[in-house]
């Protein structure tokens, strides 16, 4: 019932703007467009102002519908504000007011929202107004996702090949891809790049977009990044996601092969293990073949490498590989060299050989030489010291030390770990040579003492070695040590005069002696000169240390018979310890331990030997 009654009432308020149209305006002012997300609100506002006061208002919202017909969704005047039932708004929209107008609230906008909004304000006699504002709504498209075509494209096609798809999914307007090649934006050409868009739009309302690259590919695309980027309008702006970057596998001919040594580094020497590798430029890698420069047969190798194990000089030369190219016309082959030289370095020979006699005074000149290709270097040793530089070794005024072995090692400076060596003996012939045979021995010993002589001497042959001993038949040698052209003696004897000793050294190029000169002491003299300074102070020490045990133990005896009332000292009623016949009597003196009595009789100065009964009454006085 109500409702005839509203559109009465509205007719009578459209007759009256009618009539007083001429005389009142409105000013209404509404936005052209307003943009909003997907799933929020939209705030629409109607703001209206009249050039008179009007005695009523009227405000009432309008959307297009199906068709271009206006729908309305909501009516307000001075008595009402309602929201029309039945329409798809009916339970979304809502309507404040205020002094400057109306605003319409549009809760949880749907796609279908993309739609014009009018609002239509009357005022009566004061005016009459409407307007518009269209809706914009907004739904961000998911992240692009890109795929390369995983088997690979050969650069020997006649047109361009896809090799990659991008696509993103659900988004409102229609998104936009572009591709690019290294972050630099690839747009289609005839016989170069073709992109095929295919748009579907799903039942939500939402775009689907997917796009294939279709691209004539080169060799220089092998490292080359492609990528792709979605564009989609967002309210106010235009937003981009790009997707990661795809490599794709370009199939191209060999048009060149590198060729270089792997293994050992710098020069290649006798016994080194040698590693060569060869490698194409095309891809797939084409076989390689290897085989020596003027020979027919090939090489073992695998994968594009060559090993040649413990290497000799039979093995330098020049070494090729090739590779047959079956994607080039004529199936073109390509191929490189390079050439390989094993260095050497022979045994060393030395001259003289093995060994080699001298004589004492005379020289000698040794080499030591060994063939190599490369500059060498020689270093002379002698019992692990260096001895000379230089392959050639000089021996001057030869002397027993100049014997022994001498050593020589060539090396080659360039080429660490290429060595070689040998040797020679040296033997140096002579008479004998006692070690300060120059020098006079002279000793000087008290009689029945012992003296030990040592005698060292060298020569080669190795000399014989003798004692002669004069003035003292108590004699023999107690040490005897032999080597090669040494012989050590050590010979003791026992002094009873004057003795003159020689050790006689004799091979067949001669005799040296050695002399010792001693002289004898006999045994109360005290000796003027002593052997050797450490004899001297043992004797004093071992003599100070008897005097002091001595006098500690004399001090303890006659302290202990003091205890005992033995000695007067002083003393009354003690007896007295010599006798009244001092100048013939012998002195006795008692003296006795804790547990003894054993008596110590001292003879007289002047006096006779006692007899045993004259002891022992002594001894019970």
């Amino acid at each position: 019932m109500a409702r005839p009654h509203t559109s009465l009432l509205l007719f009578a308020f459209q007759l009256c703007a009618f009539s007083w149209q001429a005389r009142a305006l409105v000013d209404l002012r509404m936005e052209d467009t307003l943009e909003v997300y997907m799933g929020e609100s939209a705030e629409i506002p109607c703001l209206y102002t009249f050039t008179s006061e009007p005695s009523m208002v009227m405000v009432q919202w309008f959307v297009r519908g199906p068709g271009g017909n206006r729908v309305r969704i909501s009516y307000s005047d001075l008595t009402m504000q309602k929201v029309d039932e039945n329409t798809s708004y009916s339970n979304r929209i809502s309507v404040r007011s205020n002094k400057d107008g109306e605003i319409l609230t549009v809760q949880d906008i749907m796609l279908s929202d993309e739609k014009e909004f009018f609002c239509q304000v009357s005022g009566m006699a004061a005016g009459n107004g409407e307007g518009k504002t269209l809706l914009k709504v907004f739904d961000p498209p998911e992240p692009p996702v890109i795929e390369g075509i995983l088997t690979g494209v050969y650069v020997s096609g006649d047109g361009p090949s896809k090799i990659a798809s991008c696509e993103t999914r659900d988004g409102f307007p229609k998104p936009n891809i572009t591709w690019y090649r290294d972050h630099i934006a690839i747009y289609p050409a005839i016989g170069l790049v073709n992109i095929v868009t295919l748009v579907t739009k799903e039942s939500s309302g939402l775009y689907t977009v997917q796009s294939d690259l279709h691209y004539k590919v080169t060799k220089e695309d092998k490292d080359a990044h492609f990528s792709c980027e979605v564009s989609y309008f967002v309210p106010g702006t235009v937003s981009m996601s790009e997707s990661k970057g795809v490599n794709i596998t370009v199939y191209y001919p060999t048009t060149s092969i590198e060729m270089w040594r792997e293994s050992p580094e710098g020069f290649v020497k006798e016994g080194d293990t040698v590693e060569i590798r060869c490698q194409g430029d095309g891809n797939p890698p084409a076989p390689i073949t290897f085989n020596r420069e003027n020979s027919d047969v090939e090489t073992d190798s695998y994968d594009g490498v060559l090993i040649l194990k413990e290497v000799s000089r039979a093995d330098s030369g020049v070494y090729e590989c090739h590779s047959l190219n079956m994607d080039a016309p004529d199936h073109e082959e390509v191929g490189e060299s390079m050439q390989l030289t094993v260095h050497y370095l022979d045994p060393a020979v030395v001259m003289p050989k093995e060994s080699e006699v001298m004589l004492k005074g005379e020289s000698l000149t040794a080499t030591c030489n060994a063939l190599s290709s490369l500059e060498t270097s020689t270093v002379w040793f002698k019992d692990g010291v260096m001895a000379e530089k230089g392959h050639i070794l000089q021996l001057h005024d030869a002397t027993f030390d100049t014997a022994g072995q001498y050593d020589c090692e060539v090396t080659v400076p360039s080429l660490p770990g290429l060595t070689t060596s040998g040797s020679v003996h040296i033997l140096v012939h002579g008479a004998p040579q006692i070690k300060d045979a120059e020098r006079e021995i002279e000793l000087t010993e008290k009689v029945g003492g012992w003296v030990n002589l040592t005698c060292e001497v060298r020569g080669v042959p190795r000399p014989v070695v003798t004692w002669s001993i004069s003035g003292s038949q108590s004699w023999r040698e107690v040490v005897k040590r032999e080597t090669e052209d040494q012989v050590y003696s050590i010979a003791m004897l026992k002094v009873s005069t004057d003795t003159l000793a020689i050790c006689n050294s004799t091979n067949d190029f001669g005799i040296e002696i050695k002399s010792y000169n001693i002289r004898s002491i006999p045994f109360s003299q005290t000796p003027t000169a002593r052997k050797t300074s450490a004899d001297n102070s043992g004797v004093i020490i071992v003599v100070i240390i008897v005097s002091i045990l001595l006098l500690a133990i004399l001090g303890s005896v006659f302290y202990f018979l003091y205890k005992k009332g033995k000695l007067p000292c002083g003393r009354s009623g003690k007896q007295e310890i010599t006798k009244e016949k001092t100048n013939k009597d012998d002195i006795v003196v008692e003296m006795k331990a804790n547990k003894t009595e054993d008596s110590v009789l001292l003879k007289a100065v002047n006096g006779d030997k006692k007899t045993a009964t004259d002891q022992n009454t002594a001894l019970s006085s």
